[in-house]
């Protein structure tokens, strides 16, 4: 009698390019751009390579893709918040911004990503929709492109230094020690050559890096819009 041969257990799931993207955004999340490759990935997903660039061609593809996937979330979700009857120009951008914000602080390696690739869709979602507020906001049509890149030049910039910071200087220390530290050490610069930033050590000590990232967001709004306010043609 012929020995029937066992059938591989079939996957629970099966893959796709969507499961290989999680995977790698939890990888990345865990360890950092430098740990993902297609063999750690392939561990996590109990596969094969090979499965895997059937539906990814390379690890640029794939980080653009993990970027994607997280920025797409976020604009929907901000998109749906904002798109209330109650939401400014002025608020919708704040929260976008701040979605932003957060993504780049719960991902880190989006900032790198973002900056890295300015014609890919990551990016453009980002830009597509504070330029759609700009627009609301009644800013002329000249202006436009270099009042929605200063609130983008804002955002990646802020964004991926909080970031930068979280992962470099607080590695080994607390913000709170690490902020304490670089606080003391700028209140004993050189009083002749440092004054200002002597006189604001005690501000760094106690800054909260998200409300400072919005009153510097409404600073920038504020220019934009007092310089591009719509013109009543309505004669006094």
């Amino acid at each position: 009698m012929a020995t029937r041969t066992r059938r591989p257990e079939r996957r629970e799931e099966p893959l796709s390019r969507q499961r290989i993207v999680e995977a790698a955004i939890a990888l990345l999340d865990t360890a950092g751009e430098g740990a993902l490759t297609f063999r750690a990935l392939a561990e996590r997903l109990a596969t094969g390579p090979g499965a895997i660039y059937w539906h990814v061609t390379g690890k640029d593809e794939l980080l653009n893709a993990a970027t994607d996937a997280v920025i797409a979330t976020m604009t929907a979700d901000t998109t749906s918040t904002a798109g209330t009857a109650a939401a400014t120009p002025q608020e919708a951008i704040r929260t976008l911004a701040l979605g932003v914000f957060d993504a780049i602080d719960a991902h880190p390696w989006i900032g790198t990503q973002l900056a890295r690739a300015p014609s890919q869709s990551p990016l453009l979602r980002v830009f597509e929709h504070l330029g759609r507020h700009i627009q609301t906001l009644g800013v002329p049509h000249p202006a436009q492109f270099t009042a929605a890149s200063a609130l983008l030049n804002y955002i990646l910039g802020v964004g991926g230094q909080n970031a930068a910071n979280a992962r470099g200087h607080h590695q080994h220390t607390s913000r709170t020690e690490f902020l304490d530290t670089t606080a003391t050490s700028w209140a004993n610069l050189d009083p002749d050559e440092y004054p200002f930033t002597r006189n604001v050590a005690d501000q760094l000590r106690h800054h909260d890096d998200r409300t400072e990232f919005l009153v510097g967001l409404d600073l920038i709004l504020t220019g934009i819009t007092t310089r591009h306010s719509p013109i009543d043609p309505t004669p006094s």
